[in-house]
C-alpha cells in the first residue's frame, strides 16, 4: 500500500514538531553538560563524599522526592537497588501519615528538589535531623531550606527548562536522572559489582536470560554427541544423527576434547568412501569453546562472531555439555 503524500500544510506541521523536538533535546542537553561541566569543578567533593557516605551506610538510601522529582527519585531508587545499593523510595506525602517508620538511623535519605522549597519534604527533613540520619539533597539551590538542613549538598548548576514556558520540569528532571545515575555506577564500580552479581538481581526477561551462565541452558549427560579418535564416521554420523545437534565431539584416550565434527564438515569432506573414513580425518582440531560459567550474553557474541550454531562446553579439558543457538532461542536469549 502506497504512503500517503503529505500535503504542503502537513508537511510544515510535521517540521514544526521536528523543530520543537530538536530543541527540547538541544536544550536538555545543554543542561546534562553543564551538570558534567560541574561534576568536574565544584559538584565533584560533594558527589565523592555522597558516594562514601552511602557506601559506608550500614543501611539502605532512602530516595524521596515531591512531584516528578519524586518520580525520578523512583527511577533513582531502582537503579541504585538493581545496581548493589540496597533503596527504596518513600513518598514524602505518606511518611507524613507513618511511612517515616520506613527509615532507620542506619539509612541515608537522598532527598531531590529543584527549589529546595519543597514543603511535604519538612516532615523527614526534621525526622532525619530528630534522629541524626544522613541527608544528600539534590537541589538547585545551595541556599534553600533542603540545603541548609543537608549533610552534603549536590547543587545542580541553573539551567532553562526544555518548556518554552520555563516551567515544565523537563531539563531539571533529566538532570536529577543524570545525577543519579552517575552516584549509582560510581557505587557499583566502587563495590565491585560485577556481571554475575547484576544477574542475581535480573532474573526475568531478556536481560535475565543474557545474565544466566552456559551450565543453566546447556546440553548435558547422555545428550552429548562424543565418539573417540579413531571412530568410524559411520558411527560418528550415526550419533550426530541420534542426538541431533548439528554436531558431535572428538575425545582422546583422556577424555579430553581434541576436536569437532558438524554438519558442515560432513559436506565438504563429502566423498564415496566417508563412511569408512575415521574422526582423525575429518574432525576440526582444536576447537573453540565455553566455560559452564560463561554468560549467555558472551556465548551469543562468539556463536555470532564464529557464525555457529553450536559450541561446546569444556571444564579441565573434559567435554560437560553443548550449547545450541535454539537453546538461546527458546529461552529468549536470541
Amino acid at each position: 500500500m502506497a504512503k500517503p503524500k503529505l500535503t504542503e500544510q502537513m508537511s510544515e506541521r510535521a517540521q514544526a514538531a521536528i523543530d520543537c523536538g530538536l530543541r527540547t533535546l538541544e536544550a536538555e542537553g545543554e543542561g546534562v553538560a553543564a551538570l558534567a561541566a560541574a561534576l568536574r569543578d565544584g559538584l565533584g567533593a560533594a558527589f565523592a563524599a555522597s558516594v562514601d557516605m552511602i557506601r559506608n551506610a550500614q543501611g539502605r538510601v532512602i530516595v524521596t522526592g515531591m512531584g516528578k522529582s519524586g518520580h525520578i527519585g523512583h527511577k533513582i531508587a531502582s537503579t541504585f537497588a538493581s545496581t548493589g545499593t540496597p533503596a527504596l523510595f518513600v513518598h514524602p506525602a505518606e511518611a507524613s501519615h507513618g511511612d517515616l517508620g520506613m527509615i532507620t538511623k542506619s539509612d541515608v535519605i537522598l532527598a531531590l528538589s529543584w527549589s529546595g522549597e519543597t514543603a511535604e519534604l519538612k516532615n523527614i527533613t526534621d525526622y532525619s535531623k530528630r534522629h541524626n540520619i544522613s541527608l544528600i539533597a539534590i537541589t538547585a539551590s545551595p541556599d534553600s531550606t533542603l540545603a541548609k538542613t543537608a549533610s552534603i549538598v549536590l547543587a545542580l548548576p541553573q539551567a532553562r527548562e526544555a518548556c518554552p514556558h520555563n516551567l515544565a520540569p523537563t531539563t531539571s528532571a533529566l538532570m536529577q536522572l543524570a545525577l543519579g545515575d552517575a552516584l549509582a555506577i560510581a557505587l557499583l564500580e566502587s563495590h565491585g559489582f560485577t556481571a554475575v552479581d547484576f544477574g542475581m538481581l535480573h532474573p526475568g526477561g531478556k536481560l535475565g536470560t543474557l545474565l544466566k551462565q552456559v551450565a543453566d541452558l546447556m546440553h548435558s549427560g547422555d545428550t552429548v554427541p562424543l565418539a573417540a579418535l579413531g571412530t568410524k564416521m559411520s558411527n560418528a554420523i550415526l550419533e550426530m544423527s541420534a542426538k541431533g545437534l548439528g554436531c558431535i565431539g572428538i575425545t582422546d584416550t583422556r577424555g579430553d576434547l581434541v576436536g569437532i565434527i558438524t554438519d558442515g564438515d560432513l559436506r565438504r569432506h563429502m566423498r564415496n568412501n566417508l563412511l569408512d573414513a575415521t574422526v582423525d580425518e575429518v574432525m576440526t582440531r582444536k576447537p573453540k569453546t565455553v566455560r559452564p560459567d560463561q554468560l549467555i550474553s558472551e556465548t551469543l557474541e562468539l556463536l555470532n562472531a564464529m557464525k555457529v550454531t553450536a559450541l561446546f562446553v569444556v571444564d579441565g579439558g573434559k567435554p560437560v555439555g553443548v550449547i545450541h543457538v535454539h537453546d538461546l532461542l527458546r529461552a529468549g536469549a536470541a
